[in-house]
């Protein structure tokens, strides 16, 4: 049995492993180079690079038994182009679901949170405050805050040369550019804050993997606003469901 994951989050990461064990081929897809430096080598799973159009997914789906959508719960247009693959070659198709965040804790622990649909919505709300900016939404996002001003934007990225280049497209000076690769504690957090002056955290709830809790924790610390792009909709299968069907397949 041939399996395909296409990958970019930790739990996708533990499923190749576990399918591996199974004695199931896995083939598993990322986008980029830290993608497949986050993947790692497991034996018996083999790791291809670089981005795919709809059209180079449904030929490599075609040859497959089933396939993983393990993307990450913000990549929107990567999962519908993964599903329409799937239903052009005719195999069958199963969303791999990152846990949500404990909303009802994080109600609970702050008052200074405030959730956005979008990126947009998020700049909507920032347009009319004053003060820095810590960005750790990625630096897809890059342009559409970069009409806050580019001198108060303070982007977490990570240290490729792609990254790099959105800071400078979006006019981000230098010596703004924070080019790390996380998770990060809420020390670490704290202390960037600190360091640049925030006043605004804005950021995904990249759930436990992505550290999201640890960078609120910090923003309240810190007495800052926290704002919270929201997960688009999603549906799916957790680890261990997936787990069991791939198995039962086999």
């Amino acid at each position: 049995m041939k399996a395909i994951i296409f990958g970019g989050t930790t739990e996708g990461r533990l499923l190749s492993g576990r399918l591996a064990e199974a004695g199931i081929s896995v083939h598993v897809f990322v986008a980029t180079q830290y993608g497949g430096e986050a993947q790692g080598k497991i034996s018996g799973v083999c790791v291809h690079a670089g981005r795919k159009s709809a059209g180079e997914m449904r030929l490599a789906v075609a040859a497959a038994d089933v396939c993983i959508d393990a993307t990450h719960p913000y990549a929107e247009d990567a999962t519908k182009n993964i599903r329409w693959a799937c239903r052009q070659a005719n195999v069958p198709y199963y969303r791999l679901k990152r846990p949500e965040s404990n909303f009802s804790e994080l109600a609970a622990g702050s008052g200074s949170v405030i959730f956005v649909s979008s990126a947009t919505e998020a700049v909507k709300w920032l347009r009319k405050r004053k003060g820095n900016l810590l960005l750790t939404t990625g630096a897809k996002a890059l342009a559409q805050f970069a009409e806050l001003g580019a001198a108060r934007l303070y982007p977490r990225v990570l240290p490729f040369p792609e990254s790099l280049k959105a800071c400078e497209a979006a006019g981000i000076p230098h010596r703004n550019i924070i080019a790390m690769q996380g998770p990060f504690g809420q020390p670490l957090n704290e202390a960037l804050i600190r360091q640049y002056q925030i006043d605004y955290l804005v950021t995904k709830d990249g759930g436990k993997a992505g550290g999201f809790m640890e960078k609120l924790a910090a923003a309240a610390a810190c007495g800052i606003q926290a704002v919270v792009i929201a997960r688009p909709e999603d549906t799916g299968y957790s680890l261990d469901e997936i787990d069991a069907i791939c198995r039962r397949m086999a």
